[in-house]
């Protein structure tokens, strides 16, 4: 017998669906939970760092696979703020320069993270399967992966809340990153936000499709995570730095 199919939940519902995601966000991974408590060496957090650089490194190549596959001038406007924010344009350097900051606050040097010589394969699988994605799927799909920023600043915050009490002696002037990123990732959580309800509330099949999008990134987000924990990637320095 036929059954009809369900109602799209309403707009409220619905981001009340994806916000509720946050559960499987990476701040719960066991080792972002040792970084808050102050249980990594630095050896340990300088392995994160120099890892977490091919993300970073790698968010422009999305948003621009996202531009790309987008017919919609306003929409790509208004997204090409993403590629500035991290590229840097004018006299901001962006992001991407911003956590080579943050790499020589934990005592690397800028070709430490720059040649990436320290990334572990499963990090950069991890990454290269979310930059695909983006290529490959439609502009919206790739637009509601995005929504893991509707949980980002927390996981700022509590970086420049926690690092300076466990771990001192990271230069303070490194943490602008996770400075910059708590205005930047709120302004686009909205637009994303915003697009991916217009889009994917038309019917409960899509809105059901975005919420398996938002959980594909934040897998990758936890294998990531995955990756630079078992990996053991630490790196050992001389000099003064811990």
């Amino acid at each position: 017998m036929y059954a009809e199919p369900a109602p799209p939940w309403s707009r409220p519902a619905f981001e009340e669906q994806l916000r509720g995601k946050s559960t499987s966000y990476h701040i719960h991974h066991p080792f972002h939970v040792m970084m808050a408590e102050g249980r990594l060496t630095p050896a340990q957090l300088r392995g994160w760092v120099a890892n977490r650089f091919y993300y970073q490194i790698s968010i422009p190549r999305k948003d621009a696979a996202i531009l790309s596959n987008c017919p919609d001038r306003e929409v790509r406007r208004e997204w090409a703020q993403r590629i500035l924010d991290h590229d840097g344009y004018g006299d901001d350097d962006g992001g991407i320069e911003a956590w080579i900051g943050l790499g020589q606050a934990v005592g690397l040097s800028r070709d430490d993270v720059t040649s990436l010589r320290y990334v572990v394969p499963a990090a950069r699988f991890a990454v290269d399967a979310y930059v695909n994605f983006a290529r490959q799927a439609s502009w919206q799909e790739a637009v509601a992966s995005s929504l893991t920023e509707l949980f980002a600043p927390h996981i700022h915050q509590q970086r420049i809340d926690t690092w300076p009490q466990h771990y001192p002696w990271v230069d303070v002037e490194g943490l602008r990153y996770f400075k910059s990123r708590l205005t930047q990732a709120r302004r686009d959580v909205q637009h994303g936000l915003h697009l991916t309800l217009d889009y994917f509330s038309r019917s409960r099949e899509l809105q059901e499709r975005a919420l398996d999008i938002l959980q594909f990134k934040l897998d990758v987000l936890w294998a990531l995570a995955d990756a630079i924990m078992l990996s053991q990637c630490e790196i050992e320095i001389k000099g003064p730095k811990a």
